[in-house]
Parts: C-alpha cells; structure tokens; sequence
C-alpha cells in the first residue's frame, strides 16, 4: 500500500484573523527579515492576493515579488500590507 503525501500549505489554515495574527507573530519571533517577508506572502495567498494589492495600494505583481521570500518589501509596503489585514506593529523591550 502506498502513502500518498501531499505538500502542506499552512495559507490553507489561516482562517480568521486571530490565525492570521499567530502566524505572523511567529515569523516576528524568529526574526528572519526573509521568513517574515514569506509569512506575510503566505497570509496574502490565502486572502488573496489581487485583493490585498488593491487594498494595500500596490500592484499584484510587485506584492509577488516584494513578498517572496528572497523578495524585500520597502517598509512602506510592509506596513500598507498590515493595515490592509487589519493589522498593526508594535515594538516591545527586548
């Protein structure tokens, strides 16, 4: 009998904005700019991308690029992207 895999997709999962928030606080834990940057392309894939381009004020391809995860989003666009996921930052005290 064979064991049929199929590839995770954690965008599938993130399904309420409490979900959504969880996700990207742990990206911010790690720390990596590139795995932040890659959380965020993954919350943007399960709203929708063309969607969240139009409400972050960019263009689908750019949120694409700026979002992969060898991409760098200008702080701009980062934080355009947050307030269209009803989202904000904050810094705390290491």
């Amino acid at each position: 009998m064979t064991l049929e895999i199929k590839p995770w997709d954690p965008a599938e999962y993130l399904d309420s904005r409490e979900a959504v928030a969880a996700y990207i606080e742990a990206a911010f834990e790690d720390g990596d700019p590139a795995a932040i940057a890659h959380a965020l392309g993954v919350v943007a894939r399960a709203k929708g991308m063309s969607q969240l381009a139009r409400e972050a004020g960019v263009t689908r391809e750019g949120l694409y690029k700026a979002l992969s995860s060898d991409g760098d989003p200008k702080l701009s666009t980062f934080l355009s992207v947050l307030k269209a996921l009803g989202m904000k930052i904050s810094a705390h005290a290491a």
